[in-house]
């Protein structure tokens, strides 16, 4: 069900502590951390802690969650004293999405080219 943890998501799993993960930030409704395979010399994702398959369904079933993920990517971006990043979100297989649960990757740190892939 939507906004539940779910037993073999990796991400529910780094919510509940029992993944470790290098985390930079976490708020009542999500948890930012570095990448493991960064792309960027910054590269941290921020997650909702509820349970939603991408950005799409964390967007019709809990809007202010989304919009907390946006606010925390900011937030990242600042911490990391970014001159200036991006923000993504792959949504479906097609787009390069792997964990399916709803993730925003913030990078920067060097030139961030377009198109990007």
């Amino acid at each position: 069900m939507a906004g539940e943890p779910q037993d073999d998501c990796l991400f529910c799993k780094i919510v509940a502590g029992q993944i470790p993960a290098t985390i930079v930030r976490e708020t009542d409704t999500t948890v930012a951390f570095r990448d493991i395979n960064p792309q960027a010399p910054t590269h941290v994702l921020v997650i909702p802690k509820a349970h939603y398959k991408d950005a799409a369904a964390l967007a019709a079933g809990a809007p202010e969650i989304a919009a907390d993920i946006l606010r925390e990517a900011q937030a990242v971006a600042d911490q990391e004293q970014l001159e200036s990043h991006r923000t993504v979100f792959n949504t479906g297989g097609g787009a390069g999405q792997t964990v399916w649960h709803a993730h925003a990757h913030v990078l920067g740190g060097r030139g961030l080219h377009w198109p990007p892939g």
